[in-house]
Formats: C-alpha cells, structure tokens, sequence
C-alpha cells in the first residue's frame, strides 16, 4: 500500500512573507515584500508551497550540518542519536565544534541549541496560526478539509516537540504580535499540553483521509495523527512526570495508570484502521534475511510507513530537499572522509543470539540476531562487492581504517563498525556534492507502534498482550519467539528494532535514564579493535578514551532544556530549573 509522498517545492520566498514581526526571540523580523497574503490564500497552488514548509521544518533527518568555526555553531543541525549509546562520529573536528559542546553538557551550546530549536517550532506554530486566521479564504473545500487536517496535525506535532523538550510552554493557538497587540502567555501545565495536542489531533484525525490520492502521497494521513495521540499518552505516563513540585514539569499527582489506560486506547484505535502492517521477509537465511530487512529502510512509503519525511528522488542534494547519508556514512574504501554515523560497540552486544547458541568471544560476530548483519557493517562483512577489512594485520591497518585522499580532515570509524541500516548499497558516492542520497526519513512505523503498544500493556499488567507483540517484531526476521516477557526484554527488542532511530534518544528520557545512559562514566562510549597477527586474530573491547567515550556528560537539568531568557522576561515566567543566564 502507497503512504505519503509529497513532492516539495521550494517554499522560502512563500513562508519568508508571512512571518510576523516581533520584538522578543519567538519569531525572526522578515518584511512583507514578496506576494500579498491574499494571493497566496486564494491560490491553491501557492498554498500547498506554503503548507509544505511545515513538513521540511519538522525534522532535518539524515540532513546535518556541523560547522567546525565557532561562529557557524548556531547554524549546526544534529542528528539526535549521535547524544546516545548506539551511535558515535568519527570526524574528530566535530568534538570541538558544538556537537562536542553539547557532549560535554556546555551551557552556552546548550542554551544556543535550545534557543535555536525553541524559534524554528514557534515560527511554524506562527505560520500554521496565521493559516487559520485566513482559511476562510480558501476557495476550493476539498484542499480546505485537507489543509485544516494537516494544521491541527503540525500545530500538535510541532507542541509535541516543544513539550518533550522544554515542559510546558506558551500554548499560542492565533498569530502572536506584540507590536500589535501586547500580550504574555503562561507555561503550560502538563494537562494542558496533554490537552491541547491530543485535542489538535482528534480534530486532525477527523479531516484526514486514511490514505491519499497519488498527487497527496506524503501529507499527513488519519493514521499519523492517531499515532500523534497515542505518543502523547505514552510519553504523559512516564514515572518521571508523575507528582512533580511544578505543574510545568509535570502532573503533580500521579496520572501515570490513567495516561497508559489512553495511550492503550488511541493504539487500538491506529491498529483498527487496518492502514499499516510489517514488510514481510520471505527469506530464511542469513545474508536473504538481511537483505529484505535493509530493504525496508529503502522502500519509501511502504505498507508500514505511518508517517516519514520525504526526499527527492533523484538525490540533488544542493538544489532540493536532499541529504548525504551514504557519503557521509561510507568507510574510507569508499572514498567516504566524514565517518558521521558509526555504530558503538554498546550497541553490538545488545544483539542476542539465534538458534540456542552462547556468544564466543573470540567468534564474536556468529549467530547473532538476523538484524545484527542488517544494521552493522562489521570486519569481515560484505557490502558493495567489498569485505570490510577493519583489522590491523600485522601491523598493517585495514582498507577500511585508512584515511583516503589527502584531506587531513578525513575520518575513520572510531568504533570498529560502519552503519548499513538506512544506506544503499547501490548510491554513488563520488566528489560531486551536487546530488547524494534520496531515503526518505522515518519519522513513525508500523513497528514503532507494535513495540510501544507492548510497553503500554506491560505496565497495565498484562504480560500475554506484551509477550504477543513483542513476537510480531520478532517473527517477521525469524527469530525465535520469547516463551515469556519481562521489561528487560522489552527494552531490548526495542533498541535493536529501533537502533538508530530517533525514538531510542527520547526513551532515555521518558524512562527516566537519561543520567545514567548519557554519561560516559556510568555508561562509557565502547570500541572494538581486531588484529590479526603472524595468523591469529584477536578481539579487544575498550572504552572509547577520547571523545565521546568518558567525557560525555549529561546532568538533571538537560531533562527540560532552557527557554529563551528574553522570553522568560517578556512573559515574567520561571525557568526551567538549575539554568542560568549566558
């Protein structure tokens, strides 16, 4: 089944003109000085260029930037999962520039990035209330029940995210213009966040189709909204949001059963829709396994596809809304110099095995889990016609461990592993920086939903119900089934089902080990280092003692991050705790 594949067009001169001006950091000042508002409400073609700039800010994906001047730090864009335990970077320059920053917990990166982060979604949250203020406008009804749905979806979505970050913030519902009108807004409590997006996509889900027509592919759908609700109920529960001394970061009682009692609810509403399933995988051994489950993360708007960001196909990375995933994550064999996405030893030995068999450390990369060799480009694994050589043999260092070209700025995975989730064997990867990779970014899956809904029942006391969808994901890559469930196994199955993907980043949150996980001492960046020598080879697992492996600090306060300070003085609102004034 088709799902979700809008073809964007470039929406900067059509957003530039209707950002509102303010004089406080919620929005940027930007002129009027392109097309008039009351063309773009009645042309329906300018519309959809409008609408479209809400989904290219909502998440960057793969698309990241980490400028290494201390100038440019404001401009970095992250992949979320390099702050985890999964994923590390071999580009030793980017350690000094503000990804290594935030690493070390620095406030003033931290506050830049929050501010940052802070005015990209208010200034769609602006965008999408102006569209509000002027939908009567719209002409065709048809493109008016579909805009309708995507605002209220984007305006949840976009407060989801200012919420899992900040607490509750400013719940702003029309254009806010303090020029014009001087105004404040409280923090939010947790009720009313919870309110207010599962409100937004109730009402989102009820305009929404089920599945678009050809030339909607992509937007938002019915059941990405009904996903949004069932996210929101399940991050509301959390044990770490439960009695808190501030409504604003948190309920100050405890919801935490009634909020897993919704989140129960709005799953089975998503699963009745009868919208989305696994991709199966027909193959049974080990290198057909690997295949069909790479190939899931390359088929884009599959049957499991609920909701994810699109990419041009043709990968024209300099003039459309594309990225550089497989350059930027390709071992130096393949002429790759940046090494961005390099799996962690950590994250290698979450994989279990198959068949009854016991890991032998001196055989370490056996009989493990069939996606092990999906997701991990490890020595001796073949990719693109080449076996990853990343032993040093006598001496000698590997094709894959060896700087290529002449670029003192070339990096090598750090790690021992190159990632092969996401990346397409069959990309060119060359020195033209013109076109690159087309995946789209995944924002929800069908087995995201699977893994969550078997979290939800656990907590409600109902192991069978978790230990069935536990299975499902487990089955379709012919594992064999867990015979009884517990947490433990529960966290497993989702860290190696969703490794590399954002959601493993907020579960450290929501769970309530963001301290422990996040830091390098309680929990140490770990590598592999093979070599072969005079014919006998040997595995060597260490810390990472350079960047990020024992100076990667997380502290309490970075739970909420910190609203702008000129924010909290035009609203007269508390901070969030423990930050101060940079």
């Amino acid at each position: 089944m088709k799902k979700n594949t809008i073809k964007y067009i470039t929406v900067t001169a059509i957003t530039a003109i209707l950002t509102l001006t303010s004089c406080n950091s919620l929005f940027d000042d930007e002129p009027y000085n392109k097309i008039s508002e009351e063309t773009v409400w009645s042309n329906s073609m300018l519309l959809d260029e409008y609408v479209n700039g809400w989904y290219r800010n909502m998440s960057h994906g793969f698309k990241t930037l980490v400028p290494t001047h201390a100038l440019l730090k404001g401009v970095s864009r992250y992949y979320l999962p390099w702050f985890g335990d999964q994923l590390s970077v071999g580009n030793t320059d980017w350690f000094n520039a503000g990804y290594g920053d935030i690493l070390k917990a620095n406030e003033s990166s931290i506050t830049l990035w929050a501010q940052n982060t802070w005015m990209s979604h208010y200034t769609q949250i602006q965008y999408i209330n102006t569209y509000f203020e002027n939908s009567k406008s719209v002409t065709d009804p048809a493109q008016k029940q579909r805009i309708d749905g995507e605002a209220h979806f984007m305006r949840a979505y976009y407060y989801y995210m200012l919420w899992r970050s900040y607490g509750g913030v400013f719940i702003i519902d029309h254009p806010f213009d303090p020029q014009k009108k001087a105004e404040t807004f409280p923090r939010a409590s947790y009720d009313k966040m919870v309110e207010f997006i599962v409100g937004e996509a109730k009402k989102a889900a009820n305009l929404l189709p089920i599945e678009h027509d050809d030339a909607n592919l992509g937007r938002v759908t019915q059941g990405a909204a009904l996903m949004l609700i069932a996210k929101t109920y399940l991050w509301a529960s959390s044990e770490v949001f439960q009695n808190r001394d501030k409504a604003y970061l948190g309920f100050t009682d405890d919801k935490s059963e009634a909020m897993l009692a919704k989140a129960k609810e709005a799953y089975e509403d998503l699963f009745e829709l009868e919208a989305y399933d696994l991709i199966p995988i027909s193959a049974t051994t080990q290198d057909g396994i690997k295949d069909e489950y790479r190939k899931i993360f390359l088929t884009k708007n599959s049957q499991e596809s609920i909701f994810e960001i699109q990419h041009s196909d043709d990968g024209d990375y300099a003039n459309k809304f594309g990225h550089k995933l497989d350059r930027d994550a390709a071992s130096p064999f393949f002429t790759g110099t940046i090494a961005a996405y390099t799996p962690t030893h950590n994250h290698v030995m979450e994989y279990g095995m198959r068949e009854g068999k016991t890991y032998d450390a001196t055989k370490p990369y056996e009989n493990r889990d069939y996606r092990f060799y999906a997701n991990i480009l490890y020595n001796g694994a073949k990719f693109r016609n080449h076996v990853m050589d990343m032993a040093t043999t006598d001496g000698v260092p590997g094709k894959d461990i060896t700087k290529y070209g002449t670029s003192e700025s070339a990096a090598v995975s750090r790690t021992g592993y190159y990632l092969g989730k996401f990346v397409d064997e069959g990309e060119t990867i060359d020195n033209n920086d013109t076109y690159a990779s087309s995946q789209n970014y995944i924002i929800w899956r069908y087995a995201e939903a699977l893994l969550d809904y078997a979290e939800v029942t656990f907590r409600l006391n109902d192991p069978t119900t978790a230990l069935e969808y536990v299975n499902k994901i487990r089955q379709r890559v012919h594992m064999e089934p867990h015979t009884d469930i517990t947490w433990e196994k529960i966290v497993n199955e989702r860290r190696i089902e969703m490794a590399f993907e954002e959601t493993t980043y907020w579960d450290f949150f929501r769970w309530g080990t963001a301290v422990e996980k996040l830091n390098g001492q309680s929990n140490p960046i770990k590598t592999m280092t093979i070599t072969i020598k005079n014919g006998k080879t040997t595995y060597k697992e260490a810390n990472l003692n350079r960047f990020p492996g024992r100076v990667r600090i997380f502290q309490e306060r970075q739970y909420y991050l910190p609203i702008p300070w000129a924010d909290i003085k035009y609203h007269g609102v508390e901070q969030n705790p423990d930050w101060t004034e940079v």
